[in-house]
Parts: structure tokens; C-alpha cells; sequence
């Protein structure tokens, strides 16, 4: 069984036992979250399609790890002007284990 969900204006397909990278949620590691934006719930045979989002589902899922991804590079450059800027970026994340589909 597998859903699709919405979070942090992405959406990702995830499945029982799946270990996904979202965007920052808010808790600590080894509290319990609940998605209820769910576009998609599908068991093998029966594909179950919302408008937009399905009623009476949700996916369960539990906090592993919160941290950082690595570092990005900007940088910015104007030819023969002497201009240069170089900044980093680090993206938070939240790291998802998914324990239960219900719908």
C-alpha cells in the first residue's frame, strides 16, 4: 500500500516502512505526526483518488532525526566590475520514518 501526500508545498509518494526527508515539521525526535493531506491511497489493486484530498485518511508517521542538509554555494558575479558576492545555504529538514496508511 502506498499514499501520496502534501507537505511543505511538495508532495511525495510514501509506503509503510518508508524513511523520508521533508521539510522542517516541528517536534523532536520520536514524537508521533500526522499527515492529513492526502491526494492519493492506493493497495495494489484499488487506486483511491481525492478532490483534492481524500476524506478519512491519514498517514502516520514518526520523527528519526532532525538536521541540516549540505551546504549550497551562491554566488554572485558582475564581468569587469569587480563585483563578487559568495554566500552558503543550509535547508533544514526532518527526517520521517512512515508507520501506518489509513484510508
Amino acid at each position: 500500500m502506498y499514499a501520496v501526500i502534501k507537505t511543505g508545498g511538495k508532495q511525495y509518494s510514501v509506503a509503510q516502512g518508508d524513511e523520508v526527508r521533508l521539510e522542517k515539521l516541528d517536534g523532536d525526535v520520536g514524537d508521533s505526526v500526522t499527515f492529513e493531506r492526502v491526494l492519493l491511497t492506493s493497495d495494489g489493486e484499488k487506486i483511491k483518488i481525492g478532490k483534492p484530498y481524500l476524506e478519512k485518511s491519514k498517514v502516520v508517521g514518526k520523527i528519526t532525526r532532525q538536521g541540516k542538509n549540505r551546504k549550497i554555494v551562491v554566488f554572485k558575479y558582475k564581468r569587469r566590475k569587480g563585483y563578487r558576492k559568495k554566500q552558503g545555504h543550509r535547508q533544514y529538514f526532518t527526517l520521517v520514518r512512515i508507520e501506518n496508511i489509513e484510508g
